[in-house]
């Protein structure tokens, strides 16, 4: 009865549009009431010692890098460097669009902040090509979602934190994935081009053209280098990394690119305060909301459900993947990571999947929910750029969604994808 207690009042809340963050932690004060065997004070405790963790000190550096990167003039030089490889093939504006988010994705860490600065550029620009603007901005919506998949990762260190697993062994294990999904995008992208006639921009690029735009954009190419050698070199750990990418982007913005102003660093620092701020809510109540599951003994129980279903390694598999595309649908990624981990990871374990292939099956399937309404956050922030309803987005959206699926399943059944890297690294 407690756990329906739970979460019936998290789903109520949840239509009641009460925000996620709030919602968990209203959520787990009303059980906590119901139960009248657990002090309240564990709620506050949990709120507070959940985010006392060094790792997690990573998150809110990260948000800043991006924060700081997307203003400071990297976004125009990705894309030219991208639009130099592809641009002159058929559907070539999509595919650089695909392209340049997959660069970004390497500085930002996040989906939303990806759509947000490469589609106020793309979006626009691919309309002006002659492209529908359902499908630019579906292109991006799309692949913004392989920003929490190609490192550096939010996602991925918040499952480090809660599954106990190295945050710079999930980075290096995303890099293979993020580029699978981001190829199976821009094989739709072409195919959708060329049925609908879109031709690249007829100019065919030089190696020298490739060699400029290059070297224009060398700086916000490197910050990947700067940190996965660092973390892979023993120079600093994740949370270290994620100072150097400030540090490193204001250098870049104020010095080298000299489009971020330093009156622009107000704004740029509120902005990443208040993403940080949302994300240590949900953070904090996930984390309250999942240890009262533990209590009331509901991981146990979905496990043994689970596995009552079936003890075929692939049909579990194939029911936890449904489970976290549904889940997707309706809950913030972060939160689903918190809660859904100490969950999942044991059967996973269980069933002989590694704990790091399967942190990036799980990061793969909630980057899915950034593009399935009702949540859809890129979703949103694509149709706040283009102007369209979220309903004919999420038409538009469908054939990229089924791309994801595939390079999904690509990832789920081929370990060594996610693996390969790690071994070298060892």
């Amino acid at each position: 009865m407690t756990s329906l207690v739970l979460f019936g009042s998290f789903a109520i809340l949840l239509l009641l549009s009460v925000p996620i963050g709030i919602a968990l932690g209203l959520a787990t004060m009303v059980t906590i009431f119901y139960s009248g065997t657990i002090p309240i004070e564990f709620l506050m405790k949990e709120l507070v010692t959940s985010v006392d963790s060094f790792p997690l000190m990573a998150v809110p550096f990260f948000i800043l890098a991006g924060e700081i990167m997307g203003k400071g003039g990297i976004s125009e030089r990705l894309f030219n460097f991208a639009n130099a490889l592809v641009g002159n093939k058929t559907g070539g504006f999509a595919m650089a669009t695909i392209v340049t988010c997959m660069f970004f994705a390497a500085i930002s860490g996040s989906g939303p902040a990806t759509v947000a600065a490469i589609g106020g550029i793309m979006i626009p620009a691919m309309v002006r090509q002659g492209y529908d603007k359902k499908f630019a901005t579906a292109t991006v919506a799309a692949a913004g979602s392989i920003g929490v998949i190609i490192p550096p990762s939010i996602p991925m260190v918040i499952y480090g934190v809660v599954g106990s697993a190295s945050i710079g062994d999930m980075f290096i294990a995303g890099i293979i994935p993020g580029l699978i999904v981001g190829a199976a995008l821009m094989i739709w992208a072409y195919l959708y081009s060329r049925k609908n006639n879109y031709k690249g921009s007829g100019e065919k690029s030089t190696l020298a053209d490739v060699g400029k735009t290059f070297w224009e954009a060398k700086w916000a190419l490197v910050i990947p280098v700067i940190i996965l050698g660092g973390i892979y070199g023993g120079i600093f750990t994740p949370t270290e990394a994620a100072v150097i990418a400030v540090v490193y982007g204001l250098i870049a913005g104020l010095l080298l690119y000299r489009e971020l102003k330093v009156k622009d660093l107000p704004k740029v620092l509120a902005d990443s305060a208040l993403t940080t701020a949302t994300v240590l809510i949900i953070v904090g109540s996930a984390t309250a909301f999942g240890r009262l599951l533990t209590i009331e003994q509901i991981p146990a129980q979905v496990a043994n459900f689970l596995l009552s279903i079936s003890d075929n390694q692939i049909v579990i598999i194939l029911l936890i993947t449904l489970l976290l595309l549904v889940v997707g649908c309706f809950m913030d990624t972060l939160a689903a990571i918190i809660i859904l981990t100490p969950i999942l990871l044991p059967i996973a374990t269980n069933i002989g999947y590694d704990p790091i292939h399967f942190g990036i099956i799980m990061v793969v399937n909630l980057a899915i929910g950034f593009i399935t309404p009702p949540l859809g956050v890129n979703l949103f922030v694509g149709s706040g750029i283009s102007g369209l309803s979220i309903e004919k987005l999420s038409k538009a959206i469908i054939p990229y969604f089924l791309a994801m699926i595939f390079a999904l399943l690509m990832i789920t059944f081929i370990p060594e994808l996610s693996l390969w890297l790690i071994s070298f690294t060892d």
